[in-house]
């Protein structure tokens, strides 16, 4: 089931709705609107039920007639992991360093800003940098209080997953972890999560493995190239691990890191600053993951 947050044509409220496909082309019928219905909650409630019961029966509207809003505007959390191999080991041979023991122990992940999301279409404001990067990801959403969740639970306190877009200033972010913290400034101006959020039965093999070819384009040409099922910790590891000693609320956020090839940082250093430069303003970053959809920002420049 994919659900989105959308704004509708016919009326200019926000709703919930289910996306449909029928002889017409796809399209998306509400499961809920209302003046001012910010609809996270609902749209995760829905998630969770994997009922379609609740459509109010209005017409379904055309997918290309309305505007997708991000999934989840407001997340209470967002915690970002580094869990594909080749993202990490690519990173470190380029500096010369082999991969840590302990990577393959202890998953890890960094708190980044809940209060700078975005959603498809919104455009990006970076700092002051010339390195803007992209990372390409995916992201699983929860959608019940939960503690210490099992490994083998996962799939029942995860909404749904997205595509995520963890913005990146290089410059800024080097300088801050030289001093032994962060991230901080280099990535809390941005976050992007869309178009909709897509149930975990809609991604899973036969083994139980989310999957999905993961893409990213920059002004239509193809840069980055990865799958989704090369995370060296699945799903079950990483949100039991998030879940650990602590709350995990609906809504939170968890990405996986940076698929392999899935930044210009590391196809920079593989293939060289001239043939992947950094980003600059008017570019067109498009994410995509197969069994998700496509969510595509422009990069512009921040005014004085």
């Amino acid at each position: 089931m994919k659900l989105a947050r959308y704004r509708s044509e016919r009326d200019g409220h926000v709703h919930v709705g289910v996306l449909v496909d029928d002889e017409d082309g796809p399209s998306v019928a509400s499961l809920g609107s209302g003046v001012g219905l910010d609809g996270q909650a609902l749209l995760l409630e829905r998630a969770m039920a994997r009922d379609l019961a609740a459509v109010d029966g209005g017409e379904p509207e055309p997918l290309a007639e309305v505007t997708l809003l991000c999934p989840v505007p407001e997340p209470p959390s967002i915690r970002d992991f580094y869990a594909f191999e080749a993202h990490v080991a690519t990173a470190r041979r380029a500096r010369g360093l082999d991969m840590e023991a302990d990577w393959y122990e202890l998953p890890v992940f960094y708190f980044t800003n809940p209060a700078a999301v975005l959603g498809p279409g919104d455009p990006v404001r970076p700092p002051v940098t010339s390195e803007l990067d992209y990372e390409l990801e995916v992201a699983a959403v929860i959608g019940v209080e939960s503690t210490d969740v099992s490994a083998d639970g996962w799939a029942d306190v995860v909404a749904g997953f997205t595509v995520m877009c963890d913005w990146s200033a290089r410059d800024l972010q080097r300088r801050e972890m030289a001093l032994g913290l962060g991230p901080a400034k280099g990535k809390d101006f941005a976050t992007s999560l869309g178009p909709v959020l897509v149930t975990p039965d809609e991604l899973l093999d036969s083994t139980g493995v989310p999957t999905g070819t993961m893409t990213a384009t920059v002004n239509g040409e193809e840069w980055s190239r990865g799958e989704l099922a090369d995370l060296h910790f699945g799903w079950g590891a990483l949100l039991a691990h998030a879940a650990r000693d602590t709350r995990l609320r609906p809504g939170d956020v968890i990405g996986s890191g940076t698929v392999g090839t899935g930044c210009i940082l590391e196809l920079g250093l593989v293939h060289g600053r001239d043939r992947y430069r950094w980003l600059r303003p008017g570019d067109e970053v498009t994410l995509t993951v197969a069994g998700i959809g496509s969510l595509a920002n422009v990069v512009v420049a921040r005014e004085p």
